[in-house]
């Protein structure tokens, strides 16, 4: 079996073993504990970081994000980062409509609408700031450089999850699940741009 076809099939079996646990509805001391432990470290501070973090998923942001990359890029890249984008909201937005789960029943900083799993953000994350992870170790030949923006990328997309289960609109699973997709998508998004744009 092809090593390409080996990671596809492992996250999708990755996808639906979160699914289950989560239909089964065997995920709920899980998800509980996570929280608890992430809200633990509730203070002034971490309140404005994590609102503010958060924003960086919604739909202005990445739009606002989408149009200055294509204006900086102005490329064949532009183009991808914004399929990688839009394919990861449109998946979102299916899933979270055949599996309708409510979002979490605790005290929220932020509001929010629509279903719970998996996460938009979760996954937006890792389609879209995840490429620019995946542009930065193509494209930046300064090794400094490229390994602050490597580990400022990861931080920033894994806050974007944990920031979720922070102002509590989301559980840990529906994280997990979104990351899982995300990354599902932006393997077969580089794959692409390696074959068509030379990376």
């Amino acid at each position: 079996m092809k090593k390409d076809l080996k990671i596809i099939i492992g996250l999708i079996i990755s996808f639906i073993l979160v699914l289950l646990f989560v239909i089964s509805n065997n995920s709920k001391s899980f998800d509980m504990a996570i929280y608890n432990f992430i809200i633990s470290f509730r203070n002034n501070f971490l309140d404005s970081y994590f609102k503010f973090i958060t924003t960086f998923g919604n739909t202005n942001m990445v739009s606002c994000v989408l149009i200055i990359l294509i204006l900086l890029f102005r490329d064949n890249k532009s183009l991808v980062i914004s399929i990688s984008t839009f394919s990861c909201v449109s998946i979102n937005f299916i899933i979270k409509h055949l599996i309708r789960r409510k979002r979490p029943s605790v005290v929220h900083l932020i509001k929010q609408g629509g279903y719970s799993f998996p996460s938009g953000h979760a996954m937006i994350s890792i389609c879209l700031y995840g490429y620019l992870l995946y542009l930065v170790n193509k494209n930046i030949k300064n090794k400094y450089l490229r390994i602050f923006l490597n580990i400022f990328l990861i931080i920033f997309i894994l806050s974007i999850g944990i920031s979720r289960i922070y102002v509590g609109v989301h559980f840990a699973t529906d994280i997990i699940a979104g990351y899982i997709l995300g990354i599902l998508v932006l393997y077969e998004v580089v794959k692409l741009t390696n074959k068509y744009l030379g990376g």
